[in-house]
């Protein structure tokens, strides 16, 4: 065990605790499940309950699997899809800055899962305590991968967003 095997603890405790905080509060936090399916199907999303419970539990399941270091490349390549999906329909809009509502926030969990899933979740995981550890490329290469995958696939189904309004209707109004 190295200084890199505590960075990556560290990275892994607060990117999956952030990842389970989220989760939660789309659950029980605010407007609760009929909040948060709302939101999502403001955003473009059909079946808003369904894409609500998909993402609490991606959320928490994917801060859990961070903190444990299980299934590293997966649980960050949930944490991407997550994020983009967030960033594609949510803030991209706005720009970059947070403060503004932008991507910034996304982006940055974004990389640093995508770099967990390089480096491998280190000697103090489950991973590695089972010997199951990938690393590199090919963990780069799973966790970029399939959260763009994911993603692609989600949007492809799920995202239906509303038709511009024609110039007839708006003279209607």
């Amino acid at each position: 065990m190295d200084i890199t095997d505590i960075a990556l603890l560290l990275l892994r405790l607060v990117v999956g605790a952030t990842m389970i905080a989220h989760g939660v509060n789309h659950w029980i936090g605010g407007g609760k499940i009929a909040g948060t399916a709302g939101w999502f199907s403001g955003l473009g999303l059909r079946h808003g309950v369904l894409q609500a419970w998909f993402s609490v539990i991606t959320e928490i399941g994917a801060g859990a699997l961070l903190i444990l270091g299980l299934l590293t490349p997966l649980a960050a390549a949930a944490v991407i899809s997550v994020m983009l999906v967030a960033a594609l329909l949510a803030h991209r809009k706005n720009g970059f800055l947070v403060f503004k509502d932008g991507y910034e926030y996304v982006l940055v969990l974004a990389v640093v899962s995508l770099v967990i899933g390089i480096l491998g979740p280190g000697w103090l995981s489950v991973d590695h305590a089972a010997g199951i550890a990938i690393t590199g490329w090919a963990g780069g290469a799973i966790s970029l991968g399939l959260g763009v995958l994911a993603t692609a696939v989600l949007l492809t189904v799920f995202w239906r967003p509303a038709a511009p309004k024609s110039e007839s209707a708006d003279a209607d109004s």
